[in-house]
């Protein structure tokens, strides 16, 4: 059944990938802003405390379930719900999640667009076409669908190729790119004036701060949130792992990545900040609170870019190049959740389950397009703030409380026969039970009411 389905056909393939679908704008974009309004140094401590502790056995219940059943989310929270109650409520879990899923990507797409216009626009910069900069850099609505419709095509080209062919050659491929390229970033960064301020702000940690009920909750959902927890990316990527892998590790080295990487990111933005500050670019508000995150994106880094001449073309090129390519490895995984689903619950083929689900997305990427004000802002709280959290707390519930824990066991031994003799299951089971539910209860209650 599995290999008719695909299969990962390597541990680094599926690392590639899961790290892939983990790393995205939120990593680059999200966790270095969140650091630097949350105690720079203080806020990195506490998220990599939680990182581990939350988000690693979180990843781990959707990789379990994902491999045991071999399918999509809403046959596999089936597969291992006893009674026909808890299997409606998982088959409808699913259906919560694949739906999120293609919503995310819906807004994804926009802002993808963006940066793959803003990465062209400064290309057309160097070249000196300073008509296609500007209409490549100018938020119209003609470049914004263009640069969505492209974004999605790219997406389904890779997907449509399959597991091996299409996400694991892309990812490996991808990945290896991204790193290289935000360290090349990072060190160029490091060298200009101002860069040490942003250091500062990054590595040394306000221990007062560290124990604030707001930054812990902050910390605790840009953790949840890093690894693309909650909409079933994991759990269908876990469905494409070979029976013989060690689940624990190389749930492990997904979350070692995932966190290197937005720890990584923090040594680009946060200089990058004191840099355009130390430029006479500013970067706080009236209050002395940091400028919202689009703003530092699309406002004040490019404002940076300015200052720095030709060099600073060359740089801009490279960062939304970078942001371009974070966000086209978590766009595979998001689509997959549907175009598996599709596959297996309506036997429809790959490459028409694909386009069917792209054209979709691209549809609702439009609505939300022609109605931004209204349903830009709805649909990223609706997914991001409130399903995420909701629909990762049931699938902690169903690998902790629904799933018997002989058989949770039975699955785990596939890969590493000896594992009851680890810390792992000594932890992981009354952890995903008791701990990640509450965990994840309180950054809803936290998102919700504040």
């Amino acid at each position: 059944m599995a290999a008719a389905r695909g299969e990962f056909s390597s541990r680094f393939g599926f690392i590639m990938a899961a790290a892939g679908s983990a790393v995205g704008l939120g990593n680059i974009w999200g966790f270095p802003t969140q650091a630097a309004s949350n105690g720079g140094a203080a806020f990195l401590l506490v998220y990599l405390i939680l990182a581990f502790t939350l988000a690693y056995p979180a990843l781990m219940a959707e990789l379990i379930i994902g491999r045991h059943a071999h399918s999509n989310a809403v046959n596999a929270l089936k597969l291992i719900s006893p009674g026909a109650t808890t299997r409606r409520i998982g088959a409808t879990t699913g259906i919560i999640g694949f739906i999120m899923a293609s919503l995310i990507l819906s807004f994804y797409a926009i802002v993808a667009g963006w940066m793959i216009a803003h990465c062209l626009g400064s290309l057309a910069d160097i070249f000196g076409i300073e008509s296609a900069s500007r209409w490549l850099i100018d938020f119209g609505f003609t470049r914004n669908i263009t640069f969505m419709l492209l974004f999605i095509a790219l997406t389904v080209g890779i997907i449509s190729e399959g597991v091996q062919q299409g996400i694991e050659r892309w990812s490996a491929r991808l990945m290896p790119m991204l790193l290289v390229t935000l360290l090349l970033l990072v060190v160029y960064v490091l060298t200009l004036d101002g860069a040490i301020d942003g250091l500062k702000v990054y590595l040394l940690p306000d221990f007062e701060r560290a124990m604030s009920p707001a930054l812990i909750i902050n910390a605790l959902g840009s953790a949840f949130f890093s690894l693309s927890l909650g909409v079933g990316t994991m759990l269908v990527y876990g469905s494409y792992i070979n029976d013989s892998e060690n689940l624990p590790v190389v749930g492990g080295l997904v979350t070692l990545v995932d966190i290197s990487i937005a720890v990584m990111a923090g040594f680009l933005v946060l200089p990058a900040m004191y840099v355009a500050l130390h430029n006479g670019v500013e970067i706080f508000t009236a209050t002395g609170e940091l400028i919202s995150e689009d703003t530092l994106i699309f406002t004040v880094l490019p404002e940076l870019f300015n200052t720095m001449g030709i060099a600073g073309t060359v740089v801009s090129f490279t960062f939304f190049f970078l942001m371009s390519i974070a966000a086209l490895t978590s766009s595979i995984s998001m689509l997959e959740v549907p175009v598996a689903y599709t596959i297996e619950e309506h036997g429809v083929s790959r490459k028409r389950s694909v386009i069917v689900n792209g054209v979709a997305i691209a549809v609702d990427s439009t609505i939300i397009m022609i109605n931004f004000e209204q349903l830009f802002g709805f649909v990223v709280a609706l997914t991001t703030r409130y399903s995420q959290p909701l629909l990762g707390f049931m699938f902690c519930i169903y690998a902790g409380w629904i799933w018997q824990r002989d058989k949770v066991l039975q699955e785990v031994r596939k890969g590493c026969p000896d594992v009851e003799n680890y810390l792992f299951w000594k932890i992981w089971p009354s952890y995903v039970r008791y701990v990640c539910p509450v965990i994840i209860l309180a950054i809803f209650a936290q998102t919700v009411f504040g």
